[in-house]
């Protein structure tokens, strides 16, 4: 089936009891044994696993093409699962513009915890190749990047990952497995945080890991899910994987919306610089085209005037909803560099940008006004 297909039909099935086409929402918390012990609905305790969670694992592992997947109850307690699923004193070798969330947690929980790690620039394999170091066990790669939309290319990251003996994993949560298969490309692990796309209606919170292979490494991280309890409720099982069945629909009106929307951008006067891989201007344009099948509902642009033209810009939305988060139904604004903090490297004139599903001329009229401002 193709992956359009995958996405409606995979892990679902008609109830054999009450013959609904929507899967129930399962929300026992234990499950009865037969009188020999045994558990013939394959669950036990739902920390440990749930028909709803089984379907959503099931369905992602399918649109990925990966052997199996794990779901956590947030992208961040993914990320975090697969650290934990290191030995302490592994090191590990992250992008030198990585998610903000991910650098917090590898500089205020892993560090002390005993796993080393640097950043580099993975749009340099020579760079890359120069940080590793015999104890290097794991290769973490965004791409595109938050919130610069830098291209790495995924299976020269994967082959020098496993030239050195250690894993390749990618956070493919701005792409989706619609556009961008990281296991296609040769790495190892895919993170997604499903509150985004793969929900794509801003209303749940979840993470998923999907492995290449079920093999020891994988068994730790369900033995880090299943014991630390990191796990998302039936519920929230149920409304992801709803929001799947309508996530190729979804993207491509992302994908369109945003190519229309960065086109104006980079036409604009008081826009100094558009950050988006669609744009044939990008560094990254041809890298792209080779390694997604479209270029994402994700952009940021500089606005020219530094940080009170951009936080103006915001401003003077109406359509846009100035939030964080992304790959909801709404579109949303925000100053990048406010929410990551003092230690940002995110340019102050910079506004990331995650476009919905609205009428395209609409956003770009909307995003139009509050430029005209500055003029």
């Amino acid at each position: 089936m193709r992956i359009e297909t995958v996405a409606v039909h995979a892990g679902t099935e008609v109830d054999e009891g009450s013959q609904a086409v929507t899967p129930p929402i399962v929300l026992s918390t234990t499950f009865a044994r037969d009188p020999d012990g045994s558990f013939p609905g394959g669950h036990i305790y739902t920390r440990s696993s749930n028909p709803n969670r089984a379907e959503l694992e099931q369905a992602v592992a399918a649109l990925e093409g990966g052997a199996a997947a794990a779901a956590f109850a947030s992208g961040m307690a993914a990320i975090a699962g697969i650290f934990q699923s290191l030995e302490p004193g592994a090191h590990v070798l992250a992008p030198g513009d990585s998610y903000h969330g991910t650098v917090h947690v590898l500089r205020q929980v892993f560090d002390r915890w005993g796993l080393a790690f640097d950043f580099v620039d993975m749009r340099d394999p020579a760079a890359v190749a120069a940080a590793m170091r015999p104890s290097t066990r794991l290769l973490w790669i965004e791409t595109p990047s938050n919130p610069m939309l830098h291209m790495v290319d995924i299976a020269a990251l994967a082959d020098l990952a496993h030239r050195h003996g250690a894993m390749a994993a990618v956070d493919n949560t701005w792409a989706t497995p619609l556009l961008q298969r990281p296991l296609d490309h040769g790495c190892d692990l895919v993170m997604h945080s499903t509150t985004k796309y793969l929900g794509g209606h801003s209303d749940v919170l979840g993470g998923v890991v999907v492995t290449r292979r079920q093999d020891a490494f994988f068994e730790r991280l369900l033995a880090v899910l299943r014991l630390g309890g990191a796990v998302p409720s039936p519920f929230d099982c149920w409304l992801i994987r709803r929001g799947i069945r309508t996530l190729p629909a979804r993207m491509r009106v992302h994908c369109d919306n945003a190519e229309v929307v960065a086109q104006f951008l980079a036409g604009h006067p008081m826009v100094e610089r558009v950050h988006y891989p669609g744009l044939p201007s990008h560094p990254g344009h041809d890298l792209a085209r080779r390694q997604m099948r479209r270029f994402g509902g994700m952009l940021s642009f500089e606005v020219r005037g530094g940080r009170d033209a951009a936080m103006a810009v915001a401003a003077g939305v109406e359509i846009f909803a100035r939030a964080t988060s992304l790959g909801g139904v709404e579109s949303l604004i925000e100053h990048r560099a406010s929410i990551e903090g003092p230690d940002s490297k995110t340019p102050q004139s910079l506004l990331r940008v995650s476009v919905g599903l609205e009428n395209a001329e609409d956003l770009v009229a909307d995003l139009d006004h509050a430029l005209s401002t500055l003029q």
